[in-house]
């Protein structure tokens, strides 16, 4: 791992903390158990199936969207700063026997390392935990085929991402540990579509993923007002 990463050590540390309950839908990790097979599909949807394709999944935590990935038949590699979560990742793939190649990595070494080298590159909720969010998509649009898809998942900043990403999920529903987000570090889509073009991605697609606490189900639409999904491709 190369010394000046993009990272927040508070963050590490705070994921890190819960790396043993990552595979465990009823942790504080369901909703990102809940949400995978929409954004999966979703990915799926965009880029006509990930069966053969090269995929670089940035962030990667256990390996929940990873391991999802290469089911599909992807040829995935899954990077991460946070070591326990990396390791229990590794663990998982013992268990179930699915390849994913798994790196302790910046998003930027591996740019630079393998660049163009993948067909689909997935950020998910990770922008919102890091220092410098631009710095990590210029490395995803680097480490990206010319034409292929890069998606990222992340917060809106707004008073309404600020109740339910915040004082609902953390505070109230308790779907979240209390002080996993910070609200300063939420990215408008805007802000988000302006790093992509600066680093030579077109906006490609933008959809919202919505919880209905009464019904406890999350869905993909069209209010990205809380929590969306950016979808990119490099410039040939």
């Amino acid at each position: 791992m190369s010394t000046g990463a993009n990272v927040d050590p508070g963050e590490l540390a705070k994921f890190s903390a819960l790396a043993h309950r990552w595979w465990d839908p009823t942790s504080e990790f369901r909703p990102l158990h809940e949400i995978n097979p929409l954004r999966l599909g979703h990915i799926e949807t965009l880029v006509g199936g990930l069966a053969g394709k090269r995929v670089l999944d940035v962030g990667c935590g256990g390996g929940i969207l990873s391991e999802a990935m290469a089911v599909r038949g992807a040829r995935v590699t899954g990077i991460d700063l946070a070591e326990k979560p990396l390791k229990v990742a590794m663990l998982h793939r013992l268990e179930t026997g699915v390849e994913v190649d798994y790196r302790l990595v910046p998003a930027e070494q591996i740019a630079d390392e393998m660049p163009a080298a993948f067909d689909v590159v997935t950020c998910m909720e990770m922008l919102e935990h890091v220092p410098d969010p631009a710095s990590i998509v210029r490395a995803c649009a680097r480490a990206v085929k010319p034409g292929g898809w890069v998606f990222f998942a992340t917060i809106n900043r707004n008073p309404k991402s600020f109740l339910f990403a915040i004082v609902g999920a953390e505070y109230v529903l308790g779907l979240l540990p209390r002080g996993t987000h910070e609200y300063a570090k939420f990215i408008t889509p805007s802000e988000l579509a302006r790093h992509g073009r600066a680093a030579g991605l077109a906006q490609a697609g933008l959809a919202g993923m919505t919880y209905n606490p009464i019904t406890k189900v999350y869905a993909i639409g069209a209010d990205v007002g809380v929590n969306y999904i950016l979808a990119t491709r490099r410039d040939v």
